[in-house]
């Protein structure tokens, strides 16, 4: 195929995801002229940000310093809901329950303390008589957040890269990226088809991130999982508006779980699944009956009423830290480079702040959000 003429960029995007559209939005959003590269459709089914939803909630267990970087987003999901006129954000409340002096309790507790975030805690009775869809042992606590709920993940990706269109953004679809390489202050991407040259690059690759940059082998590892719509036998109780949605410790591991949106059942997940580490190219779409079995088995302990037939099982995959915190940083040595990337099963809700703190970086050489915890300098490497 002939090489398309050279054109250079205030910045590139590699990556379209939940991430990199975000970003690419928020480029263009500043006037900056952008180009953004990816290798499937937009959105896809081939990464980590389809099958209609993601959960977004404000109370935050894994660390209280997200918090603040979930309180803008909330503020930049309304943003490109207006702009775009239609709804990416339901609010169903959120529940994050477990032992009582489990982390995933406790922290969530401490991080709605320490930043005065509205919330209520139920114990497993009462949060079972108040929400019947659950059922949680004795023993359990729940922190219900009412701001919690969910965001229709491939819609919102379709959004923030027809905004960033509107704005002047050009955007390359089934391009998939060969390399690139920093040559007197600038950035060469080099792809199938051509060769472009920019001021900035940010890469958001999701799970090729390794590819884009090999020494990121040694800290990045990425997971298949699978997620699971059951039919309930009372679909009333698992509606948008009697059914939070849930981030749950039990005996067999932890869950994550939604509300009937859009395919007609109660969706649920295991986070690390069966612990499959796999290469992105080789990710196994076929659903294997283990695969049903270890969603079964809190549905039936714990979500009883949701016991029907499996309506869909479909795979995507985790990109996983060592500590589970993302990375949001510029390589060393090169501050025009962004690295967005190891959101380990629960960065979408980031996405409208993590495009604005992208953009930050490649185009002011910083950010006024305290991004302490997910800088590359934590790893040795």
């Amino acid at each position: 195929m002939s090489q398309i003429k050279r054109k250079t960029y205030d910045c590139i995007v590699i990556g379209l995801g939940g991430m990199g559209s975000a970003s690419i939005y928020q480029v263009a959003k500043r006037g900056s002229s952008v180009l953004g590269l990816e290798q499937f459709d937009i959105p896809n089914n081939r990464g980590s940000s389809h099958g209609i939803n993601r959960i977004i909630r404000l109370a935050y267990y894994e660390d209280p310093s997200y918090v603040p970087l979930l309180i803008r987003a909330y503020q930049l999901w309304t943003e490109i809901e207006q702009k775009i006129g239609d709804k990416l954000l339901f609010k169903t409340g959120s529940i994050d329950a477990g032992p009582e002096d489990s982390e995933v309790f406790k922290s969530s507790l401490r991080s709605c303390e320490i930043h005065n975030i509205d919330h209520e805690v139920l114990s497993a009775n009462q949060l079972n008589k108040r929400f019947s869809g659950y059922q949680l042992p004795d023993g359990h606590f729940g922190l219900l957040q009412r701001d919690g709920g969910f965001l229709l993940s491939e819609k919102s990706i379709s959004a923030f890269v027809d905004v960033a269109q509107s704005y002047g953004a050009e955007i390359h679809k089934h391009e998939p990226v060969l390399g690139w390489e920093t040559r007197n202050g600038e950035v060469e991407v080099t792809t199938e088809y051509g060769t472009y040259n920019s001021k900035s690059l940010i890469i958001s690759a999701g799970a090729w991130i390794s590819k884009m940059v090999p020494s990121f082998q040694k800290i990045i590892s990425v997971e298949r999982q699978v997620l699971g719509w059951f039919k309930p036998s009372r679909p009333d109780i698992f509606a948008p508006e009697n059914f939070p949605v849930f981030n749950l410790l039990v005996d067999e591991g932890r869950y994550y779980g939604f509300p009937i949106y859009g395919i007609p059942g109660f969706k649920i997940g295991k986070y690390h699944h069966l612990g499959e580490e796999i290469v992105p190219e080789q990710l196994e779409n076929k659903i294997k009956k283990r695969d049903e079995q270890v969603l079964l088995d809190a549905v039936k302990k714990y979500f009883p009423d949701a016991l029907g037939p499996a309506l869909a099982l479909k795979t995507c995959m985790f990109t996983n830290t060592p500590d589970e915190h993302f990375i949001l940083d510029t390589l060393p040595g090169q501050p025009n480079i962004m690295i967005v990337a190891g959101f380990s099963g629960h960065g979408f809700k980031f996405c409208s702040v993590v495009g604005e703190i992208a953009a930050d970086m490649v185009l002011k050489g910083q950010t006024n959000y305290n991004i302490d915890l997910l800088r590359l300098t934590r790893f040795k490497f």
